[in-house]
């Protein structure tokens, strides 16, 4: 239970990660960037989108799918067993397209997203409470 509660809180965070991104790129701002000198030149690039969706869009509703299966595993809404193979399958694509990311703009882009990176750190970590909690 407290691994779908840590799960949730997660998925919450990646909310308003994603909804910070959509309405600064929406007001055609720049995104304060903590980290790097130039966050919107990650978030510009030609790797923003995936089949024509921006990326922060896409993240939005990984989140918000994600909130919405561990609420749904807390309070066992049937098929239980379904919802959990699902939410792991979307993790695991989840974990691997962060990596991917992470990659080009470690070795493509060559410069750092605070958002990204955070995003991308709140995914991992989403794996890992998965995996740890399957292992006990």
């Amino acid at each position: 239970m407290t691994s779908l509660a840590l799960l949730f809180t997660l998925s919450a965070i990646g909310i308003s990660e994603t909804v910070y991104l959509i309405r600064k790129r929406i007001a055609l701002q720049k995104p304060v960037c903590l980290i790097g000198e130039n966050c919107a030149a990650v978030l510009e690039s030609k790797y923003n989108r995936i089949f024509i969706v921006p990326n922060d869009i896409l993240g939005l509703l990984f989140y918000i799918a994600s909130s919405f299966i561990a609420a749904f595993l807390v309070i066992a809404v049937e098929p239980v067993t379904l919802w959990d193979i699902l939410f792991k399958i979307m993790v695991g694509m989840g974990t691997l397209l962060s990596f991917f990311f992470t990659y080009l703009q470690w070795r493509v882009i060559r410069i750092w997203c605070f958002w990204c990176l955070m995003s991308a750190f709140t995914i991992w970590l989403m794996g890992v409470i998965l995996l740890v909690s399957n292992l006990l």
